[in-house]
């Protein structure tokens, strides 16, 4: 094993060579393009944030909107109208200067039925976009939406340049995009490589940043290994430089090792869940799903299988997030015994083999994850858990490239990733709005209520009221068991030593986020 991990140091040395001005990072697994418009997918998020911008940043402490490619903004009395006031000294990478008409384009282009952006929620009901001049933005909302500055700060909302959007076509986010971020698209070799370069005319760094900008380095190499062994040798050796990715069975000798530093991300809200197909019948009654959900020792996992870089999660939405629902702790108590009762009760009976059976079919439900090491090794011990109750779940793991598409389809029972979200109301329109079936809305969830809730908790004026009906909307769905929540992930950015100022951001699994400060 030894032998192994520095011959995989020794070969990424090689194709990754140390340079003073090139910063190199690791990631384990890439996205399948780097158009922020058309994806939910965590591992383009923090590569179009490096190279595009937003109207709004999020600070440090995951809940505040700071200024950004807008100045400032004021809101009217019945929170339809928002009024931004831009920036007029930033530019494109390409040297396009940036005006109001970008951001019309950017979020026309969202909302366009040609896109079908999967997040386009995030930027509200909107009426109409208007620029009174260059640099103001009049943003009208068909209906108050009361977390918009919160949203706006997502990888969904950043802004694009309409030329270079025409220009590349279909090739747009694969073979460049155009960006106003401290960073430009340079090449991108699929399952390979990420290469950025810096943007010698940005200065508008948030507030956040002690630099405003252009960042320290000529270049970010970011490299696609996916191997465990391979990201935990070349972080030990010097090779790379910065790492989110680093395997958390190893997090502990990360922390002790001499040339390392071990950064968390505060707050941070990732939580890995297993999703039920409501529509398939083999999970639509609300008893199998409990009883899958409740057969788990989640303890254990978070302590064998993250080591305790995780922490059991009962709830779907964290206690530490913005409306976090208390009386959903009490919903999902683990109980083997029951679980098996409830199998019984929904009529699947044990078979010969120990697998249960119903109306000549098997209780053996397919599930659709990303192969990366959690996923893989989570979902294998739940497979374990299960067969106590008689449930053979069939994994299907997926390359991180087409894993989003494979789970837009409708062949499976379960589906597993880990969402990085910012908040109860975020997390409940991300994944429960019936307008956002099939994807992210993969349990086809589609209830009345649900979507009235939603509606009203997005247009609350008030925080009390917001929180009532995301409040409401919690409970419901813990109730039905549409997921098993599994794990809080933490999120550690682990560094070089020599490398400073590299401090982690909670904001959709990005941490490096734009790095103005880092520096050797």
């Amino acid at each position: 094993m030894i032998r192994f991990v520095l011959s995989a140091a020794f070969a990424l040395s090689i194709a990754c060579p140390a340079s003073a001005q090139t910063l190199n990072m690791m990631k384990s697994i890439d996205a399948p393009h780097y158009d922020a418009q058309r994806t939910t997918w965590g591992p383009t998020s923090d590569i179009v944030n490096m190279f595009q911008d937003t109207l709004v940043a999020l600070d440090w402490d995951g809940r505040t909107p700071i200024p950004y490619l807008a100045k400032s903004w004021t809101v009217s009395p019945d929170g339809k109208l928002y009024t931004f006031k831009l920036r007029d000294d930033v530019q494109f990478c390409s040297g396009k200067k940036f005006t109001a008409d970008d951001v019309i384009y950017s979020f026309k282009r969202l909302k366009s039925p040609e896109i079908k952006g999967p997040y386009a929620w995030r930027a509200g009901e909107i009426k109409e976009l208007r620029a009174p001049d260059p640099h103001t933005l009049e943003y009208e909302l068909i209906e108050p939406f009361s977390e918009l500055l919160l949203q706006l700060t997502m990888f969904t909302n950043v802004i694009h340049n309409k030329e270079s959007v025409e220009a590349l076509g279909k090739d747009y986010g694969i073979k460049g995009a155009d960006g106003t971020g401290p960073w430009c698209f340079e090449s991108w070799q699929p399952r390979t490589q990420i290469v950025l370069k810096r943007h010698d005319a940005y200065k508008w760094g948030p507030s956040m940043y002690q630099n405003k900008g252009p960042v320290k380095f000529e270049r970010l190499v970011i490299k696609i290994v996916p191997e465990d062994s391979s990201r935990v040798a070349a972080m030990m050796s010097g090779t790379f430089d910065v790492t989110h990715q680093f395997p958390a069975q190893f997090i502990s000798q990360a922390r002790t090792a001499p040339m390392l530093q071990v950064h968390p991300a505060k707050p941070n809200f990732q939580l890995l869940y297993f999703g039920f197909k409501t529509t398939r019948p083999m999970v639509a009654d609300k008893r199998v799903r409990e009883a899958m959900s409740i057969a788990i020792d989640r303890a254990a996992i978070a302590k064998g299988i993250l080591l305790g870089n995780a922490d059991p999660a009962f709830t779907i939405v964290d206690k530490e997030a913005l409306d976090h629902d208390a009386k959903t702790a009490e919903i999902v108590k683990e109980d083997v015994e029951r679980a098996k009762k409830l199998l019984d009760e929904a009529g699947w009976k044990p078979g010969a083999d120990g697998v249960r059976e119903k109306d000549g079919v098997k209780l053996q439900p397919k599930v659709y994850y990303t192969a990366n090491a959690n996923s893989a090794r989570v979902a294998e011990a739940i497979q374990g858990y299960l067969r106590r109750i008689g449930v053979g779940w069939q994994l299907q793991p997926w390359d991180s490239t087409i894993a989003a598409a494979k789970m837009a389809e409708q062949d499976y029972e379960i589906w597993s990733v880990t969402v990085p979200y910012l908040s109860a109301g975020d997390l409940m329109n991300i994944y429960f709005d019936s307008k956002n079936i099939p994807t992210p809305n993969r349990m086809n969830w589609k209830d009345a209520e649900t979507d009235e809730w939603l509606k009203l908790g997005r247009a609350a004026l008030t925080e009390a009221d917001r929180a009532k009906y995301y409040a409401m909307v919690q409970q419901k769905v813990m109730r039905e068991h549409l997921w098993i929540p599994v794990l809080n992930i933490n999120m550690d950015e682990v560094v070089n030593k020599k490398l400073k100022g590299a401090r982690p951001h909670m904001l959709y699994q990005n941490t490096f986020y734009k790095g103005l400060d880092a520096t050797f």
